[in-house]
């Protein structure tokens, strides 16, 4: 067992979250990686409502009484989400972890410390990381530019952003982007991480609800498998590399791209085609450059279980005899 200011702070077993992914962190997958002894989170915007997001707890609370969180992603949309309704039905439903991301957490910091939860927030820089501890969050998740999913602007890979971030920061910090073993472990709790997160290694497993081809799409592919797009439009995102993905960046080189001319591209509904029908070039999907270190497509328990076992492996018979 490995223990850490992140295990004794959630009570879990593992020092390992599952970040909320959308489409991807649903009741099924929640429970899956919760009873395996680490801490995963329900995507609050993914059922498409308030009253459907409290059904999709109370399912996963039905599948497992281990801890689990909530996701809230805060960003500006076209159509305004109403995250008050989101924040109460949370509040409301005994979960009692919510990890933040997008825009400052602020204003939604009140309510959740009235209802006993502890906030984890996504950072993707130090200085968003100090901001984020000065506002009085518990705990952050500090994504390297390996993520899936948006990395920043700074393009600061984790070896340097995790310890950079460590040096700054009084609260537990979760390494996250570039992480799918015991290796990756090891190395963030020696960067000075007190857990990690993983994302696309959760989406190859046998619990995932998203479309076989997607798994072994995941597995087939190698660390080069991503593309960065938006990064003309400064919102840079990490997805696989397919022929959409290629078009957006393709647009993007010609210069003066602006969101209007990849709109259609990268519309959600295109996305959930991927996902849910297993039609890779139907839209973009969110993945990492950790595809290069996914080879299987294991059940979430023997997932954990094997990285917690090469973790403790790593450490006393490689490292340790390495000290004089």
């Amino acid at each position: 067992m490995i223990k850490t200011r992140f295990t004794e702070m959630f009570g879990v077993e593992a020092p390992i979250t599952m970040g909320g992914m959308t489409r991807v962190g649903k009741a099924g997958l929640v429970a899956a990686v919760a009873n395996a002894g680490a801490l995963p989170f329900l995507t609050a915007l993914t059922p498409g409502s308030p009253d459907l997001l409290a059904k999709e707890i109370k399912n996963t609370f039905q599948m497992t009484n281990k801890p689990f969180g909530i996701n809230l992603t805060i960003l500006p949309t076209i159509t305004p989400v109403p995250y008050d309704e989101y924040r109460q039905v949370i509040c409301e439903s005994g979960v009692k972890v919510v990890e933040t991301a997008g825009n400052n957490p602020q204003p939604h910091l009140p309510a959740f410390r009235a209802a006993g939860i502890k906030i984890i927030h996504k950072c993707t820089s130090v200085r968003h990381a100090v901001k984020a501890q000065s506002v009085g969050v518990d705990c952050v998740s500090i994504d390297g530019l390996e993520c899936a999913g948006h990395p920043g602007e700074d393009d600061v890979g984790g070896l340097v952003l995790f310890p950079a971030t460590a040096d700054k920061l009084t609260i537990p910090i979760i390494a996250s982007g570039g992480i799918a073993d015991a290796r990756g472990l090891v190395a963030a709790l020696a960067l000075g991480c007190d857990g990690v997160n993983m994302g696309t290694r959760f989406m190859a497993t046998v619990e995932a609800d998203i479309h076989e081809n997607v798994k072994k799409a995941i597995v087939a592919n190698d660390e080069r498998g991503t593309n960065l797009i938006f990064r003309t439009m400064h919102n840079t995102a990490r997805v696989a590399k397919n022929a959409i993905s290629d078009q957006v960046v393709a647009i993007e080189r010609k210069g003066g791209a602006k969101f209007e001319d990849v709109r259609e591209l990268v519309a959600g509904t295109r996305g959930a085609g991927v996902l849910d029908k297993g039609d890779m070039d139907a839209g973009i999907w969110s993945a990492g450059q950790t595809q290069g270190l996914i080879h299987d497509i294991p059940k979430c328990k023997d997932l954990v279980e094997h990285i917690m076992a090469e973790a403790q492996k790593i450490i006393r018979e490689r490292l340790d005899k390495m000290v004089a």
